[in-house]
């Protein structure tokens, strides 16, 4: 029987994709890409429109005229990552192929791949929001004083961009803890339905504001990406840089992030193609990015740990 590499590399791609989006905790912020244009690669364009103010009426000639401007910018998506993998021909033969290497390829993504991605998205968030002086820093959750700093933050953003506009809070687990056991809480608490493009789940709100979960290992500042070969990080990965704090939670308009992760080409290469070993030989690549435009960073905050 023929080896179709190229038609097991499609399976793959596609069910790495959604499983991306399933996966990741910010898997909804990919749902505001919906403009954004990707030809391969790690390069990708985005819309941005112009539009003029208001003017004075004169009643003897009528309308000022306006503009509108729309033009397409050029991003790189930064994070270009990548792995390859070998499954010895003696372990698996074609039958199995795509049931052996489906495990394995989903396991990569799920315990390495989605955690790195939604580290990777919170701490820019975070980084965002404190270049435009959107944090709140240095403060210890406890369930005696969580009620009014989150109350707090969320004035803030409203206070800035309306309370028409809907919001999410992307809280720590440890702190969602704290949350619940806060005094009188339940009579800010409810369940609603969240959308994430494709995907409904069930979340807890606060005063109607989804509070969506993240491990606090996901909500750091700052994290090292480790290249793979500097002495140290041979294993690849990430890790919390030193001085990073704790994200307790970020409060942002929902359509506020923009997010992009792109599966390059999986290529799979068979036993008898690959000259390095006697193996099916898979190589991933992850290129992924997150951006805020700077009309709807006003939308977002972020509160910090000690």
């Amino acid at each position: 029987m023929a080896i179709n590499t190229l038609e097991y590399a499609q399976i793959f791609q596609q069910s790495l994709d959604k499983q991306m989006l399933v996966g990741a905790t910010s898997g909804w912020m990919e749902t505001n890409a919906a403009q954004v244009i990707y030809n391969g690669g790690n390069k990708v364009r985005m819309p941005k429109i112009t539009i003029g103010g208001l003017a004075k009426y004169d009643r003897d000639s009528g309308f000022n005229q306006g503009a509108v401007t729309l033009e397409y910018s050029d991003y790189t998506l930064t994070q270009d990552r990548g792995r390859t993998f070998h499954i010895d021909a003696m372990d698996v033969d074609e039958s199995n192929f795509v049931v052996s290497a489906g495990n394995v390829m989903g396991e990569f993504q799920r315990t390495q791949v989605i955690p790195e991605v939604d580290a990777y998205r919170y701490s820019k968030i975070a980084a965002l929001a404190k270049s435009a002086t959107h944090e709140t820093a240095a403060f210890t959750p406890t369930k005696d004083n969580i009620l009014d700093a989150l109350d707090a933050d969320i004035t803030k953003v409203q206070d800035i961009i309306g309370d028409d506009e809907s919001l999410v809070i992307i809280m720590s687990r440890l702190v969602r803890t704290t949350l619940d056991n806060a005094k009188d809480i339940t009579k800010y608490l409810d369940t609603a339905a969240f959308k994430a493009g494709q995907i409904d789940t069930k979340v807890k709100t606060y005063n109607e504001i989804p509070i969506l979960p993240v491990p606090s290992a996901r909500m750091k500042t700052a994290y090292v990406f480790n290249d793979g070969k500097t002495a140290g990080q041979e294993k690849g990965g990430f890790k919390a840089d030193a001085a990073a704090k704790g994200i307790n939670w970020i409060i942002m308009a929902s359509r506020a992030p923009i997010a992009v992760s792109k599966t390059d080409t999986v290529r799979i290469f068979d036993p008898a193609t690959n000259q390095k070993a006697h193996a099916w030989k898979l190589d991933y690549r992850k290129f992924h990015d997150l951006w805020i435009p700077s009309n709807k960073l006003a939308g977002v905050w972020v509160n910090t740990g000690a």
